[in-house]
C-alpha cells in the first residue's frame, strides 16, 4: 500500500487500539470541516454573558442580606469563568473569522477577569499549547518530582501540599498564574518585554481599581456597609474565578493516566496532544454551562475549532481513536482521589507518586 493510500485509510476510518496513530495532520483532518467560525453567534454569546455578569453584580447591591449577595457574587464569578472561555477562544483566533475583530472581543470578555491579554496569549498558545506537559517549560500545574520537593524551603513544600491538596486551585491560580506571570510579571517569569504587556496590565490595574470605586460608590449611595459591597461585588466573584479556573486548568491535565515528560524527543512520540489532556464529563450539562471547555483533547487537536463546534468535534475524536482518549465521569470522589494520587511525579519511572516518593499511577508507556 502506497503512503497517500495509507494516509486515506487512516483518514476514513477508525484507529483500532494498539496501532500506531497516524501523523498530527491526519488527526486533525477528522475535525477541520467543524473549524468554521461565525462572527454573529460569537458577537451573541458575548453580549449574553456580559448582560448577565453585570446583572449579578447589580444584584450584590441591589439585594440587601448578605447570603443573597454571597449567591449574586458567587454567581458573578460563575460568569467571568464563561466570559473568560470566550476570551480564550478569542486568543486562539478561533472564536470569530477575523484577527482584529477576536482581539477586540478577547479583551472585552477577559476584562472581568483583570487578565492582561498579551500576556495571557504568549503563556497559553505559545507555551501550554507549544509544550503542553513538557517539564522545564509547560509551567500549567507543572509537578515536581521527588527531589525537587525535597529541597525547596518549609514554606514552600506546605504551598506544594496546600496547592495539591484537592482544596487548593484558587490559591494556586491566584499566586503562580495571575500575580508571578500575569500582574506585571518578572523578568524570571516573563522573559520578554513589550509595550503591549505593560499597557495591557496598566489597563487591568485600571479596571480593578475602577470596579472596586464603584462598589463603594454604590455602597455609599444605598447606604450599605462598604466593607460587605466590595467583598460581595468583587473579591467573592473575583476569588470563585481564580478557583474555577484553577480547577479546570488542573483537571484537564492531571490525571492518573495523564503523562508528564521530561525529554523533548520521548515527548514528541507521545503525541502529547492526546496522551495528556483529559475529557471530563459532567451531569446535568454543566460542561455546556463552561462553553464546552472540557470537550478539552479536541481543543488541543486543533486550537482552531470554536467552542460552539468543541462537542461535535470531541464525538468525533473520540469515534476515530476509541481506547486513546482519557474519558473521565466527574465526581467529588474522583477528584479527591486524583488529588491524593498526583502529588509528584517520577520521571524515571514515568509514574505519578505521594509525597515519599511511592508510586499511585501505573507507569506509562515509555516513547524514547
Amino acid at each position: 500500500m502506497t503512503q497517500e493510500n495509507l494516509s486515506a485509510t487512516q483518514a476514513a476510518q477508525p484507529i483500532p487500539p494498539g496501532a500506531a496513530l497516524p501523523h498530527r495532520k491526519i488527526i486533525r483532518s477528522w475535525i477541520t470541516p467543524l473549524a468554521e467560525r461565525r462572527a454573529a453567534i460569537a458577537v451573541a454569546l458575548l453580549v449574553l454573558d456580559w448582560v448577565i455578569f453585570a446583572t449579578f453584580i447589580a444584584g450584590t447591591v441591589v439585594f440587601t442580606s448578605w447570603w443573597a449577595k454571597l449567591l449574586c457574587g458567587v454567581a458573578a464569578g460563575f460568569m467571568i469563568g464563561r466570559l473568560f472561555i470566550i476570551g480564550h477562544d478569542a486568543c486562539h483566533q478561533s472564536y470569530t473569522p477575523h484577527r482584529g475583530l477576536n482581539k477586540l472581543l478577547g479583551r472585552i470578555a477577559m476584562i472581568p477577569s483583570l487578565t492582561p491579554y498579551s500576556l495571557w496569549e504568549v503563556g497559553h498558545n505559545v507555551v501550554h499549547h507549544g509544550y503542553t506537559n513538557l517539564k522545564g517549560v509547560d509551567f500549567v500545574w507543572a509537578p515536581l518530582t521527588k527531589e525537587e520537593f525535597e529541597a525547596l524551603p518549609r514554606w514552600r513544600q506546605w504551598l506544594e501540599r496546600v496547592y495539591r491538596s484537592g482544596w487548593g486551585p484558587a490559591l494556586y491560580y491566584l499566586i503562580e498564574m495571575w500575580w508571578l506571570r500575569m500582574f506585571f510579571p518578572r523578568k524570571a517569569y516573563m522573559g520578554a518585554r513589550r509595550p503591549e504587556f505593560i499597557w495591557d496590565g496598566v489597563f487591568v490595574l485600571a479596571v480593578g481599581v475602577a470596579w472596586i470605586a464603584a462598589m463603594v460608590a454604590a455602597a455609599l449611595a444605598t447606604d450599605q456597609s462598604v466593607a460587605l459591597q466590595v467583598l460581595m461585588g468583587f473579591v467573592v466573584p473575583f476569588i470563585f474565578w481564580n478557583a474555577m479556573i484553577g480547577f479546570v486548568v488542573y483537571v484537564h491535565h492531571t490525571h492518573p493516566a495523564v503523562q508528564w515528560h521530561d525529554d523533548k524527543v520521548a515527548w514528541a512520540k507521545a503525541a502529547p496532544f492526546v496522551s495528556t489532556t483529559v475529557h471530563l464529563e459532567f451531569p446535568f450539562k454543566i460542561g455546556a454551562l463552561m462553553h464546552h471547555i472540557m470537550e478539552h483533547t479536541a481543543h488541543h487537536v486543533d486550537m482552531s475549532v470554536p467552542l460552539y463546534r468543541l462537542k461535535q468535534a470531541q464525538k468525533k475524536l473520540e469515534e476515530m481513536l476509541p481506547g486513546r482518549i482519557i474519558i473521565q465521569r466527574f465526581s467529588w470522589r474522583w477528584y479527591f482521589d486524583t488529588a491524593r494520587r498526583c502529588k509528584l511525579y517520577d520521571f524515571t519511572r514515568r509514574c505519578w507518586t505521594d509525597f515519599q516518593g511511592r508510586p499511585t499511577s501505573d507507569p506509562a508507556p515509555s516513547y524514547a
